[in-house]
């Protein structure tokens, strides 16, 4: 429950500040070119909050927290006076009615833009991009990696961490080789050529490195039970925190990645489990709760593991750069997220990456409340990625979004006027009905994750 609350909270800290952002950035470009506006809406449907500011524009937080608007003075939906058809959104020039529309997708990005630049002047703590073991018959075991390099560059872009290294490869897959060097445990730099060509890194969500061939190095963890999950097979079975597991089914367990596989062989399985603590040693029957469909289909037993102080300390990295060095390094992770992000896009239009890739509101309040738990930096990652998401969906040529208003506009600039009324409502109804598809998608992907999660 407590963790539901979070995850809540989250996401309206989240979607509060990307609506407020965006809007804005509309708000504030209409001023400056001269339309007056009516209103600035944070949310929609009923006014929670609601007031009049000098400047004559009504400002509303409104109970539907899932977008907003602003709404300008434009004869197109009412009667105007003459004495103000000057300040019509409708009376504006192109140029002018274009950047107020792209007001909104720019402050998104400048956004993100500016939050990397905050995580890179505080500083943050990056796990290595350290190759664990190496999955036979996969590219990364063809191009000679082996466990503990670690990778330094991809293409000749330098990586300082995992999260750089797997967005790095994701982006360069398209290619008929990937260059990567390498460390090796000795110090000899080598250099690494990934054929990722037939790898299809997005079929899958979450399937992109194993794909690759390889997984994050993980130092020896002691099959050690620190928290149980409420709800899950080992609390259900009266497994006790500090026990170690000695065994499932018969397997001897004697780090923590030999329980994970002992475990994820049997999903759904009644399995002995022995472990011993202050009860002794004792042999517990356990029914594992499953994670997954397919091939994918894996056992979970719902604890986590109790990692010594220290354990991660050799593999950890503190990247810090000063406010001048921020900022290319700023921009240069805001373009890495963006082209993912349009790229991901573009295959799933055409079919080369799995529409479970769409995560909807559900998805994103989990990650919300994740983010806030771990602190700061994490959050701050999370809301630029889904700021700089925000604004390039709006960007698309859909009606009722941001590129569809910009669409239009280009109509009216080649034919040397607008659309008509009926045309532009028809429109609006196709985005309106594509929409609603792309958001039933969504929250059915939301819900298939909780479900195959175990809740």
């Amino acid at each position: 429950m407590i963790g539901w609350l979070i995850n809540i909270l989250g996401f309206l800290l989240a979607i509060g500040i990307l609506v407020a952002v965006h809007e804005f950035g509309h708000f504030w470009v209409a001023r400056r070119v001269g339309v007056k506006v009516l209103r600035f809406s944070i949310g929609f449907g009923k006014p929670l909050i609601q007031r009049v500011g000098k400047d004559g524009t009504e400002y509303v937080v409104a109970s539907i927290p899932l977008g907003g608007y602003v709404k300008m003075l434009d004869e197109r939906e009412s009667e105007v006076p003459s004495t103000e058809s000057h300040m019509a959104f409708n009376q504006k020039p192109l140029w002018a009615r274009n950047a107020i529309i792209l007001a909104g997708p720019v402050f998104n990005f400048a956004l993100a833009i500016l939050a990397y630049w905050v995580i890179a002047v505080a500083g943050s703590v990056e796990m290595k991009p350290v190759i664990g073991p190496v999955i036979s018959d996969t590219p990364a075991e063809a191009a000679g990696f082996e466990e503990g390099d670690e990778i330094l560059a991809v293409n000749g872009r330098t990586v300082e961490a995992w999260d750089q290294a797997i967005i790095s490869l994701i982006r360069s897959a398209d290619g008929d080789a990937v260059e990567v060097a390498v460390e090796r445990p000795d110090g000899r730099r080598l250099e690494r050529v990934l054929d990722l060509s037939q790898a299809r890194l997005l079929d899958e969500e979450g399937e992109a490195l194993q794909r690759i061939g390889f997984q994050p190095w993980r130092p020896q963890i002691p099959p050690v039970i620190d928290e149980l999950v409420p709800g899950g097979a080992a609390a259900e079975a009266g497994l006790q925190s500090g026990e170690r597991i000695l065994s499932v089914a018969g397997e001897p367990t004697t780090d923590w990645a030999d329980l994970v596989e002992a475990v994820g062989d049997r999903p759904g399985e009644e399995v002995p489990v022995v472990v011993t603590g202050v009860r002794g040693e004792r042999t517990v029957t356990v029914t594992l709760q499953a994670r997954g469909d397919g091939a994918a289909r894996r056992g979970v037993l719902g604890v986590t593991p109790d990692i010594p102080e220290g354990t991660f300390e050799d593999m950890r990295r503190e990247v810090r750069h000063g406010p001048l060095a921020a900022i290319p390094r700023a921009l240069d992770s805001s373009w890495q997220a963006g082209a993912l992000t349009v790229e991901v896009l573009t295959k799933m239009v055409i079919g080369e990456a799995s529409v479970r890739n769409l995560s909807g509101p559900i998805n994103i309040a989990q990650y919300a409340g994740e983010t806030v738990s771990l602190g700061i930096n994490p959050f701050l990652k999370f809301l630029a990625i889904v700021s700089i998401s925000l604004g390039i969906i709006n960007l698309l040529p859909i009606p009722v979004l941001d590129g569809g208003h910009l669409l239009y506009n280009l109509i009216e600039w080649v034919r040397g006027r607008p659309l008509s009324e009926a045309a532009q409502a028809f429109g609006q109804q196709i985005g309106i009905a594509l929409l609603l598809m792309l958001m039933t998608l969504a929250f059915y992907n939301d819900i298939l994750r909780l479900l195959t999660s175990g809740g």
